[in-house]
Order: structure tokens, then sequence, then C-alpha cells
């Protein structure tokens, strides 16, 4: 069927018409394929027609020339392309030049081309004229291999002679030229050897519309055996979605990325075995690195926050909390000239650390309440804490601070009952710690103690406020820096008892008026 090969240009509605009409008569358009909701989402889908088939000029039978396969309408313009049409332009030269069917001497049996495929880019340019005009390059194909190849092609070429199509409306003109040439290519794992894999992915998008087997089991091949940046692993992992390919075929490259279904039980497991290994770590550097890794891995945002249960979490805490009443037990039988003392007290700060960074994931998960009670019931571990010298027991210490630091906060709630056991059982150890913290570790911030500290006291009832700020001024005036500065809480608990002075009627008084009717 020949006709005017320029009567595909223009843009009259009898013309178009005439087009939809002939394109449904040759099927191009019956495909379901070609709907919109078969082609993936990544990008607009192209839209795929045939030109009603004209009788071929007459060079079809002589090798065509790189300039006729760049068949180009901006040619038409007055002004020369844009600089990124030249850049386009020049890229789509350099992978035609190594095409199998642009090299009239290569060995093959396919003959003269017998398909005139173009590929038109997406974005227009109007010409001054009222016409439109867009990018596109035309090939000389072979039916033969392009039937052979793809499943797509084979069912659009079926009838013999020659035929010309298009490809319209195309985000990337380049991938789709280059997914054609690559249809020719035997060795295609070669071929993608070293390609980016954003551009894998875009051939994989041309492969999959092609429906060319071989195509797209060589994208996934290669997909499987490269390494992937997180920012590629998300677009992997997105574009196998949407593209909705075999199962079968793609279960290889996701199995890196997509484990079975996590239960709450294989998170404990896995989160329980490292802990305890980094918990009885014995280089310092690395476990310290590890708690932090892991300490930002949990509070990551994700769609299913991972789930560590209560249960875990206090198993570890108690675990701590016997091997540091060990530790102590051991250190208060010890002489002083003892070689293995300063092993012990180094494990003791290594306990008091892991408790710590036990009680920060608490904290961070709001399930920190049972600990705070837990803690104010160590009245023996208390009493082995003062029997050792102060420079090995500080860190124990910062366990007690780091708790009124979370209620002062208010990040864990307890009842006042436990607050205050809290302070009885380990405020004393804290006054008499405070000043070693302070000097030994950097990370301890001074003023957030001592403002978690006045909070929590003033949390309490004000006689159990008085108490223990009057205990405190004395100690204050004796220790100076040393001793936590509340003078604030102090301050407070003051006008409190005898400036404000709060009164509370014991009972409401209601007044009923009858009114006469």
């Amino acid at each position: 069927m020949a006709s005017d090969s320029n009567t595909h240009h223009k843009s009259p509605r009898n013309q178009q018409q005439k087009l939809v009409s002939t394109m449904i008569k040759q099927g191009f358009i019956s495909d379901p394929f070609l709907s919109p909701s078969r082609l993936n989402s990544l990008s607009p889908p192209p839209t795929f027609r045939p030109v009603p088939s004209p009788t071929l000029s007459p060079n079809l039978n002589q090798s065509p020339t790189l300039f006729e396969m760049m068949s180009l309408e901006q040619a038409r313009e007055s002004k020369p392309p844009p600089d990124a049409h030249k850049k386009l332009q020049e890229r789509i030269s350099a992978i035609l030049s190594q095409s199998p069917f642009h090299n009239v001497n290569s060995d093959n049996n396919w003959g003269v081309g017998d398909v005139r495929l173009t590929i038109a880019a997406r974005d227009e340019e109007s010409d001054g004229g009222g016409q439109t005009l867009a990018f596109r390059v035309s090939m000389d194909l072979h039916r033969t291999v392009l039937a052979a190849k793809s499943r797509f092609f084979a069912e659009k070429l079926r009838r013999s002679g020659t035929h010309s199509v298009e490809i319209l409306e195309c985000d990337d003109v380049e991938v789709y030229v280059h997914a054609v040439v690559l249809i020719y290519c035997e060795d295609l794992k070669a071929k993608l050897m070293g390609m980016e894999v954003s551009k894998i992915l875009a051939l994989l998008q041309v492969f999959s519309a092609f429906l060319f087997d071989d195509g797209i089991i060589a994208c996934l091949e290669y997909l499987e055996a490269v390494p992937w940046s997180e920012k590629e692993e998300e677009r992997v992992v997105s574009h196998l979605n949407q593209l909705q390919l075999d199962g079968s075929r793609t279960d290889d490259v996701l199995q890196r990325v997509i484990a079975e279904p996590s239960t709450s039980s294989r998170v404990d497991d896995i989160f329980l075995k490292l802990s305890t290994g980094m918990l009885q770590a014995k280089n310092d550097k690395a476990r310290r690195e590890m708690k932090i890794l892991i300490s930002q891995l949990l509070r990551e945002e994700t769609v299913d926050k991972l789930e560590i249960s209560r249960e875990t979490l206090y198993h570890l805490c108690h675990r701590c909390l016997s091997s540091l009443v060990l530790c102590l037990s051991e250190a208060t039988c010890l002489d002083e000239s003892t070689q293995d003392r300063g092993i012990l007290m180094g494990e003791i700060a290594r306990e008091a650390d892991n408790i710590q960074w036990v009680v920060d994931i608490l904290i961070d998960r709001k399930i920190g309440d049972e600990f705070v009670k837990l803690w104010a019931e160590q009245k023996e571990l208390a009493i082995l804490h003062s029997k050792i010298p102060t420079m090995y027991r500080h860190e124990i210490s910062k366990i007690t601070a780091q708790l009124c630091i979370a209620i002062g906060r208010g990040h864990i709630l307890v009842p006042k009952d436990t607050r205050f056991s809290l302070l009885s059982t380990w405020l004393e150890a804290l006054y008499e710690d405070f000043g070693w913290m302070r000097r030994a570790s950097r990370a301890v911030d001074k003023k957030l103690v001592e403002e978690g500290l006045s909070q929590t006291i003033l949390t309490l009832p004000l006689p159990q406020q008085q108490s223990i700020l009057l205990n405190w001024f004395h100690r204050f005036l004796n220790r100076g820096d040393d001793c936590p500065n509340i003078q604030r809480a102090f301050e407070i608990w003051w006008r409190r008892a005898f400036v404000k002075q709060y009164l509370i009627g014991s009972q409401l008084q209601i007044t009923i008026c009858d009114y006469p009717n």
C-alpha cells in the first residue's frame, strides 16, 4: 500500500482519522500491550504506529548512509538545532555507527532492509509556520531479525513485504535506538558490560515494551551481578515492581534486598545475638562504634518500625545488672595492690556503659518506666558501690543521671513513690561521683545533669523536696563544684513553701436558689 511519505506529518483532523483507520486495519493499535495500563508507569508510554507502507526509495537497495539514518526534521528550520539536540545527535550517531545493520560488509544473510523504523521524541518545537517538528531518527531494518527476536515486532510484521513503522512520543530516543541496535547483537552480555545501572533500567523498560526476551534476561542478569548504590537500589526495586515482569525472572535480582516477611521473634533473635556479642566485646573502640551504629539503625524511620520486644531489652538489662553486681562483689574482696584490680575496674566501667546503652534504647522507645523501678531497688548494688574507689565507680552514677534527665524531660513517667525511691537509693552516690563524672567524661553535660536532677526533685511532694534540698544545701556549701548545683530547684521549693503558699478548699460549696414561678 503506497502513500505520500509526508502525509503522516500533517496535522488536519481528516489525515489523523485516516491514519487511525489504517492502524486499526493493520492491527497496530489493537494489541493490548499498547494501552497505558500495560506499559510501565515510569514514563508516559510512547505511541507505536505504522505509516501506510510506501514504495521504498531507490536508495533502500543500497547501504544507507549515516546521514540518511539520522533523518532529522529540524533540518527544515533555518537555524541550527539546539546544543542539546546536537549532543543527542552525536551520541546516536556513535551508537548507529557500531550497529550490525549499518555495516554493509558484515557477514549476515539479512539482505536489504525491508522495515523503515522511525523513532520520534516527545518534545516538539514549532518551525514558525504552524508545523511542529520533533527530533526523529529513521533506520532501515530487517523483518526477519525483528520478528525472530521480538514478539512485539513478530506480531506487527506478520505480513511479508516492506513496512514503515513509527514509534512516537518517546521520552528518550537514544535509549530506544540503542535497544533496537542491541536486538541485532548476539553477545548481549558483552555489550551491556560497564553500563551504569540507570542505563540498564532504561533499556530493560524498552526491551519489556518490545517483548524482547533475550534482552530482558540479559538486563536482569546484569542487575543481579553488579553492585548498587542505595539510590540505585531504590530505583531497581521500583522499576521491577512497575514493569511487572515474570516473578521467576526477577527473584534472583530482588533477593539482594527482599527477605522473607520478618516476624517479631526473628527480629528479637537477631538483635539479642548482636547485642550479646557487642556487650561482651573486649575491644573498647569497636564496641563503642557498634553501639553507635546499632542505635542509629534502630532510630531510622521505616514504614514498619523495627520492633524489639520489651522482654528482650529487659532481658539484656537483667543480664548486665547481674554482671555488674558480680564485678563489684569481686572488687570489694581484692587487695589494693592486686594487679587484677585494674582489669576488674575496667569491667565495671564496661558493664555500666552497657546498661547506659540499653537504657537509652528503652527511653527512646518510651518503655523505660520499668527500669526506673528496677534501678531504684538495687540496694545491694548501691552498698557495694560505696565500697569502691570513686575513680572506678563513677560510670555507675551516670545511669542515675541518665534516668533523672529522662524523668525531668517527661520521657519517663513513673509514680512519685518510684521517683523518691530512685533518689533515696542513688542520690548520695551521684553526689559523691559528680566531680569525677564531670572531669573524667567529656560526654557528661554538667548543666543537663543538674537540670534533670532539679526537675526530678521538684516532681516530688513538698515535704520530700524539702528533705532532699536541705541536705543538698549543706553538702554544696562543703563540696562546691564537686556537687551538682541545683540552686534553681532550691529557689522554686522555697517559693512554693514560704511565698506562694497555695490554699486548696477542703470542700465545694453549692448554693441552691428557688425562684418563684
